[in-house]
C-alpha cells in the first residue's frame, strides 16, 4: 500500500458511486480509506479528515481525468 497515493477526499460515501463504477470499468486499482467507518458513522466524516481515495501511482494521472471529466462533462452525475 505504500505506492498508493491520495487522489480526492469524500465526505460521504454517495459522492463516488459512480466514480468507483467508472473505475472498476478501467481496470484501475483503488481503495476508498474510512470508508466503512464513515459508511457506519456519518457524523464521523469530519473527524477522520473524510473518505480519501486512493489509487496506485502509475494509475494517478489517469484516475484525475475520469475524475475531471465526470465532473465537467457527464452525464452522470449524483446530486
Amino acid at each position: 500500500m505504500k505506492d498508493f497515493v491520495i487522489v480526492k477526499t469524500y465526505t460521504y460515501p454517495y459522492e463516488y458511486a459512480i466514480l468507483k463504477l467508472l473505475l472498476d470499468k478501467e481496470g484501475i486499482s483503488y481503495f476508498f480509506e474510512n470508508e466503512t467507518m464513515i459508511g457506519v458513522f456519518p457524523t464521523y466524516s469530519n473527524a477522520l479528515g473524510g473518505i480519501n481515495l486512493k489509487v496506485h501511482r502509475r494509475d494517478k494521472t489517469r484516475v484525475l481525468q475520469i475524475i475531471e471529466d465526470l465532473d465537467t462533462s457527464s452525464h452522470l452525475r449524483i446530486v
